[in-house]
């Protein structure tokens, strides 16, 4: 049911849209329009909100079998909604903390951090990649995501477009939309030559010439995008074909390479300050 404050919630992302990145709008809208709900379905107000209507809103959450985490997130869709409104944030309330404490104490709020993909899982995980289409998409897609250490929002925004293909064998590729580029300047990403000849080899088989750079293989035609949620599972497919332990493959995540490779160049030397300015921590 579309009420008065789901049309206020529109309205205001609608405003917002160009200020905020995607990923941020949408956690904005689900988390605001599950708390509306909320208030609708008890009568309640939803903006302004009351803090002592929030904080139940909040603990009520941890029977949902969610993390902490995601309800802290809803704690924050909450203020922020209310702050660019022009209302008071009924999160800054000693309730609401209150009820944020007792969300962490009851769930924990330790870091469940992906398995690494570090460079000898990688080359046993590419060791599988065949010629085939899918094969040719998995082993460009492991090496860039390892090499590039970008996120997966980031991996599925390339375009071919922005290939620049060197003399020397290497390429680069321009980053347009970055999670810590919040001004879209852009960040040119330079890729060794196994990398580039993985791309290449991709570029000729698909006969792709624009686009995204990533894209879905279903039989032996390509799709016209790769959504960031596939990467995660083309990553556990891969292990899990390779015979990686169960408990392992259950770990694997889109972020793995990023972490697996980041390991691997504190390993080799490189300082925690090079490292996060390459990985954009």
């Amino acid at each position: 049911m579309f009420t008065i404050a789901h049309e206020k919630l529109a309205l205001l992302l609608q405003h917002i849209k160009d200020g905020y990145a995607p990923n941020t709008i949408r956690a904005y809208k689900a988390d605001m329009e599950e708390f509306i709900t909320y208030c609708e379905a008890r009568q309640l107000t939803p903006l302004p909100a009351d803090p002592f209507i929030v904080a139940d809103f909040l603990i009520e959450a941890t029977q949902q079998g969610i993390k902490a985490s995601t309800i802290r997130r809803k704690a924050s869709s909450i203020s922020a909604i209310h702050r660019l409104s022009y209302l008071e944030d009924p999160t800054k309330h000693p309730e609401v903390k209150i009820a944020v404490r007792k969300v962490n104490r009851k769930l924990g709020t330790r870091f469940k951090q992906a398995h690494p993909i570090n460079r000898d899982l990688l080359e046993k995980m590419i060791s599988s990649c065949d010629n085939s289409l899918h094969g040719t998409r998995n082993k460009m897609l492991l090496l860039l995501a390892y090499e590039s250490l970008r996120r997966r929002s980031e991996l599925v925004s390339l375009l071919i477009e922005d290939l620049e293909f060197k003399s020397d064998g290497t390429c680069s590729i321009l980053l347009r939309d970055s999670k810590t580029d919040q001004s879209a300047n852009g960040f040119t990403i330079y890729l060794g030559s196994r990398t580039t000849k993985a791309i290449k080899k991709w570029l000729e088989i698909t006969g792709l010439q624009n686009g995204p750079l990533l894209r879905g293989v279903r039989g032996n035609n390509i799709t016209s995008n790769y959504e960031s949620g596939q990467i995660a599972r083309t990553f556990k497919k891969i292990a899990k074909a390779n015979g990686v332990a169960p408990e392992v493959v259950q770990k694997i995540s889109g972020h793995s390479t990023r972490v697996g490779s980041a390991q691997d160049l504190l390993t080799n030397g490189e300082s925690l300050g090079q490292i996060m300015a390459r990985v954009g921590w």
